[in-house]
């Protein structure tokens, strides 16, 4: 046999691998973000493009459910620096007294993170999905159809983008909402993986939104996607 038969036929069977084991197994796409570079939009538009299931904030009031803990004390803790490092925070019980997230009056955010990753897990087990933030990349490291991305752009691209969101705002209190955003969800994604934020080999795809376009980034996450997984629903 040749040696460029031999290649023909490992580059057939990875492919057949990875479509078997897409059939088997949802895609779950991960994004990272700075702040302000558009990550939100850009997993709203990958989910659309795709028909996959889009999750963000939704993953606070569902994991908050979960874990028996009040959703705007989720929304609090969300992408932050786990407070149990100055002792456990007290909270009033909601619907599920019972959880194993919590004991009879307290609970860390150790186990708040520990819930939402739960969720994580089962949304990307039933569907294929687009999940923004929370660490999801290295949550599902062990999923067998994993994309993670990370979304960049210049910091005056990033304050226009917070801008528009947000036109009260003047433009130094931009930049000082980027920054202070930015190093909260380094601190929070480097305490609970064995990562670093932001790192290129961190990831698999990464993005600047100021040198090319959303449609256009889309459209090359869709030619990966469909590359790397056929068939992937």
């Amino acid at each position: 046999m040749s040696t460029s038969t031999t290649a023909e036929s490992k580059a057939k069977d990875a492919a057949t691998d990875n479509s078997t084991a897409t059939r088997r197994h949802p895609v779950a796409i991960t994004i990272g973000r700075q702040f302000g570079s558009g990550g939100r939009e850009l997993g709203k538009r990958l989910a659309d493009a795709l028909g996959f299931k889009y999750y963000d904030k939704e993953l606070l009031s569902e994991a908050a459910k979960r874990a028996g803990v009040s959703e705007e004390f989720f929304e609090r803790n969300d992408e932050r620096v786990p407070s149990f490092l100055n002792g456990l925070i007290s909270f009033a019980f909601g619907m599920a007294p019972t959880s194993y997230y919590a004991g009879s009056t307290s609970i860390s955010d150790d186990s708040l993170y520990r819930a939402q990753s739960d969720f994580i897990h089962s949304l990307a087990n039933e569907d294929s999905c687009v999940i923004v933030g929370r660490s999801a990349d290295y949550v599902l490291r062990d999923h067998p159809a994993l994309v993670n991305i990370f979304v960049h752009a210049s910091i005056d691209d990033r304050i226009e983008r917070i801008l528009r969101r947000e036109p009260e705002l003047t433009r130094e209190k931009a930049r000082a909402k980027a920054e202070k955003i930015n190093r909260l969800r380094a601190n929070y994604y480097n305490f609970y993986t064995d990562k670093t934020w932001g790192a290129a080999e961190s990831y698999d795809l990464t993005f600047n939104t100021s040198l090319i376009s959303m449609d256009q980034i889309v459209s090359l996450v869709s030619e990966y996607i469909s590359m790397r997984f056929p068939g992937a629903r």
